[in-house]
């Protein structure tokens, strides 16, 4: 057989009853819980810069930041964000690691000086010129605390066709490896593993960001993924709202 539908025979199993162009699209269109704004979803990235897990670090601190700084009015921009001290008394509430509010408030000068001006259209832009194979030659990957993971978060999250080397991307690049008889797969570093999922995704039907998905969805436990999903589907602004409206009446 010829390589392309070798590696569509391996990756089926796995994909077998996984809407992994769905959970694509989600991202690429903005249908999580941050939607398309973009200071909350600089700072959802910003918060993975710790290895913190979705459910239970990132979505607390991304809630917190958005109910004590931009809910409150005090940043609805990059040129906003960008002007806070790191030390913020409503920013280090938020976010209490230094890493995240440093990489956070850098990324933020970062864009806020594009020329687009719209945010999003700014982060958008810049998502997809940049270079995952450079990018600490890149203004955000050389932030001190971003690597390519974060890096490639932030890519996605900005609606950009892109995979993310991590624990899940780099279990099924190396059980589909397992089972070819010969491929350049190798996930021993970040880069090649974004080129491996990357050539995965040239040899089989599937996209990078769906290669991407469909390692979550293998990786994660059903319960996890229905938490999840629940998450997404319930805007933050909702969220926050009837999160108030339960304070109110307690």
């Amino acid at each position: 057989m010829r390589s392309d539908q070798t590696v569509r025979a391996v990756l089926e199993p796995y994909a077998d009853g996984v809407s992994a162009g769905e959970l694509a699209a989600d991202c690429r269109e903005y249908r999580r819980w941050t939607g398309d704004d973009p200071v909350l979803l600089l700072a959802e990235a910003a918060a993975s810069t710790t290895g913190q897990d979705f459910l239970d670090g990132i979505v607390p601190a991304v809630t917190r930041f958005h109910e004590t700084v931009v809910a409150t009015g005090s940043v609805d921009s990059f040129a906003d964000l960008a002007a806070l001290d790191r030390e913020d008394e409503a920013l280090a509430a938020a976010f209490g690691a230094e890493r995240n509010r440093h990489v956070l408030l850098e990324a933020a000068r970062v864009l806020a000086a594009r020329p687009e001006t719209d945010d999003l259209d700014a982060l958008f832009a810049w998502a997809s010129a940049a270079d995952h194979y450079r990018y600490a030659e890149d203004p955000v990957g050389s932030i001190a605390g971003v690597g390519p993971s974060s890096f490639q978060y932030l890519r996605q999250l900005a609606g950009v066709e892109t995979i993310r080397p991590g624990p899940a991307v780099a279990a099924l690049i190396d059980a589909v490896d397992a089972e070819l008889a010969s491929s350049p797969l190798d996930t021993a570093t970040d880069l090649r593993t974004i080129a491996s999922g990357e050539w995965l995704s040239i040899t089989s039907p599937y996209t990078a960001l769906e290669i991407d998905r469909l390692a979550w969805w293998t990786a994660t436990d059903p319960d996890e993924r229905e938490a999840v999903a629940r998450r997404h589907g319930t805007p933050i602004d909702a969220a926050a709202d009837r999160s108030r409206s339960a304070e109110s009446r307690g």
